[in-house]
């Protein structure tokens, strides 16, 4: 498999990146061990996580998702052979979120605990911070960096324009740099990405790691109207898709689908890839047979007449 650099990082990681969210909701920790087995045996490395996750599961309170990760590293000859990323500034209780100085450092420190390592690959701010200057954050990360506690950093859930401005305010102040970034990005969701996040990745060399990259499960054609969202733990943010453009959506995906004689949400994670400035698509899985097919997209390869259909479903 052909690795993909993680921006400036000198990091290497595989075209798909595994999510971590499941993990402690919708994938207990045997089935989490399972699929996080067969992802790293089928040549893949890149593995998604945040402090936050699974918080919002009745009986939870955020770090479940570090935390059974941390037990699967802990089993042995695991570190070395992935990247793993977390994330901070979601709110943790009461005072616990943001991007200060302070709490940086005490996220950390609790995220390796959970993760059971001596260093973050990719350490990302979860979300931007305005009430805290860009100095504080960057200046916090890059201890965490001198430390020995963090390879790299990366943002998340950022502006266009607060994302340049965060990268300029690193290099004037010799801070790092973030080396990639978050986005909500796929087929469904492109205008914010496409439009304001888009050019400033490619002027700054950021790797892209765009989350929901089908759409909470929208893209895999699986959820064609209301009936089929009753009981699902996707259902809310499935629901916003239900509409003429969606059905445009997955028409278009069926209908190339059909061509290549595959399914869907091949088709849809295949179109990420083409894009010249994506990296590494962040996809979830409950099952190994989900899992399968999910890592079987990286071998589709579109072309333009495909591309050129589901662009224009999807405008």
């Amino acid at each position: 498999m052909q690795k993909r650099s993680l921006g400036t990082s000198g990091i290497e990681v595989s075209p798909l990146c595994f999510g971590g969210n499941v993990f402690g909701w919708t994938a207990d920790e045997a089935t989490s061990f399972k699929l996080l087995d067969r992802f790293s045996e089928s040549g893949f490395n890149f593995i998604d996580t945040a402090d936050v996750y699974s918080r919002w599961v009745p009986g939870n309170q955020g770090g479940e998702s570090e935390t059974i990760l941390g037990k699967w590293l802990s089993q042995g000859g695991r570190r070395d052979q992935v990247v793993i990323a977390t994330k901070c500034g979601l709110e943790m209780g009461p005072n616990e979120k943001g991007l200060s100085r302070q709490y940086i450092v005490k996220a950390a420190e609790r995220s390796l605990k959970r993760l059971q390592v001596e260093r973050i690959d990719l350490y990302q701010a979860h979300t931007d911070d305005d009430q805290t200057p860009l100095d504080e954050t960057l200046e916090a990360f890059g201890k965490l960096i001198e430390q020995g506690k963090v390879r790299a950093i990366g943002a998340s859930n950022y502006s266009g324009r607060r994302l340049q401005e965060a990268l300029e305010v690193s290099r004037r102040h010799g801070f790092p740099v973030y080396v990639s970034l978050q986005p909500l990005y796929n087929l469904a969701d492109r205008s914010g990405y496409e439009l304001d996040l888009e050019p400033v990745c490619e002027k700054n060399g950021l790797a892209v790691i765009p989350y929901y990259s089908l759409a909470a499960g929208f893209l895999t054609g699986k959820y064609r109207s209301g009936d089929d969202l009753t009981d699902k733990a996707r259902g809310k943010t499935v629901e916003k898709y239900l509409n003429e453009r969606g059905e445009r959506i997955l028409t278009a995906l069926d209908e190339v689908a059909a061509r290549y004689h595959t399914i869907p949400a091949k088709v849809a994670l295949a179109w990420l890839l083409a894009r010249p400035s994506i990296t590494a698509p962040i996809v979830s899985a409950t099952s190994l047979k989900q899992l399968d097919e999910i890592l079987d997209s990286t071998r589709l390869k579109l072309d333009g007449d495909a591309v050129s259909q589901l662009n224009a479903a999807s405008q």
